[in-house]
């Protein structure tokens, strides 16, 4: 139903997360994210608050592996959750319960992790990891290529109906946040045309909302 890949960037210290699921809206539900804190993914039978209950427990202080160890320990109905985690020193930590759907796999890499259910094929995850570990470009763009490398590689049993993509870097927003929420074709094809329309413009919005006084023209009717 759902596979994902979670990491830190080891250029910059950004988080980011990139996902996709046969079912809707996928990206509101699965990805957590703070700056400075780390990143967690929370999917299969979803129950969105583990994530920040992860990285509550990170910005306390608790490496990943404890961090997740000690939600596992104590968390009703567990079993049904997959859940993966990157703190701030790029350390990992991932757990499918025996309840996770259909063929299903983790995989943790320098900083990052991916993770899948109800998946065509085990492959499915280490192509999303070997990818975006040997991908160059924008951070956004090398988390895209892994969940792209995921879809070619099989992708899930069923077709993929809704994706997302999620940085944030410097500030406690978002610096990127793209979704598609359905789409009957295509929907991680059709997120990287929103990268493409995004990513030149990225950063103009950062500075609108810390520096407005040199913000860039807007560009649209009436600005002047």
């Amino acid at each position: 139903m759902t596979f994902s890949l979670v990491a830190r960037d080891p250029l910059t210290g950004a988080f980011g997360m990139v996902v996709t699921s046969s079912s809707p809206a996928v990206a509101a539900r699965c990805v957590h994210l703070r700056q400075g804190v780390g990143g967690a993914a929370s999917q299969n039978i979803t129950d969105p608050g583990l994530g920040g209950q992860l990285l509550d427990l990170l910005e306390s202080g608790t490496p990943a592996d404890e961090a997740m160890a000690k939600l596992v320990a104590g968390t009703p109905d567990i079993n049904y959750r997959q859940l993966g985690l990157v703190d701030v020193h790029g350390r990992t930590a991932s757990f499918s319960g025996s309840g996770t759907l259909g063929a299903h796999r983790t995989v943790e890499g320098d900083g990052a992790v991916a993770a899948g259910n109800l998946l065509s094929s085990l492959d499915v995850v280490d192509a999303i990891m070997d990818a975006y570990s040997s991908a160059t470009g924008a951070f956004e763009a090398r988390l895209l290529a892994g969940l792209a490398a995921g879809r070619d590689a099989g992708g899930e049993e069923g077709p993929q109906h809704s994706a997302g993509l999620v940085v944030v870097d410097q500030a406690a927003w978002p610096v990127t946040d793209l979704r598609v929420d359905w789409d009957d074709e295509d929907p991680i094809a059709a997120l990287g045309r929103l990268w493409e329309l995004w990513e030149p413009q990225k950063m103009d919005y950062y500075i609108r909302a810390i520096a407005p006084e040199t913000a860039p023209s807007y560009g649209v009717p009436g600005d002047l």
